[in-house]
């Protein structure tokens, strides 16, 4: 593949973030974008650790740390000690937290079905086969190349 490609991948990839803040722009107005990350992964792989969490988000622990904050303040996420390590705790979701999880999971499968009603099910499948293929392929990467300027 030549290098243009890789940069339209790019450009794509720049606008697939302006879709994630389109989508952001519908949760609820206390529920910021990064704790909505915590309570859907919290949600879909269970309780865990914040550097299991971390890991997931892929973000420096300190942000992770302000997210689980907020949630937990919020009532959304609850902390226990962890009986395999007396250091660290375990993050699991509360009540609360998995109720508005699935309220604004349902707006935002709504907003997606009506706003892909005329993709066919097949490009819908294979966007996800191929978001998760991207994702595999870049959360992992082989070292980074040094910065060259141009």
């Amino acid at each position: 593949m030549t290098q243009a490609t890789y940069r339209e991948l790019m450009h794509r990839l720049i606008e697939v973030g302006a879709v994630r803040k389109g989508l952001a722009r519908n949760l609820p107005p206390d529920l910021p974008a990064g704790s909505a990350g915590v309570l859907g992964l919290l949600s879909e792989h269970g309780e865990m650790t914040i550097s299991e969490l971390t890991d997931l988000l892929a973000v420096d622990i300190s942000v992770t740390s302000r997210h689980v904050s907020y949630v937990a303040d919020q009532g959304w996420l609850e902390r226990t000690p962890n009986p395999a390590d007396g250091r660290s705790r375990l993050l699991r979701l509360t009540d609360s937290g998995n109720d508005l999880l699935a309220g604004f999971s349902d707006h935002i499968t709504e907003l997606l079905a009506e706003r892909l009603s005329d993709w066919s099910e097949e490009e819908v499948h294979e966007l996800i086969r191929l978001m998760a293929k991207l994702h595999d392929s870049l959360v992992c990467p082989a070292p980074a190349l040094p910065h060259v300027r141009t």
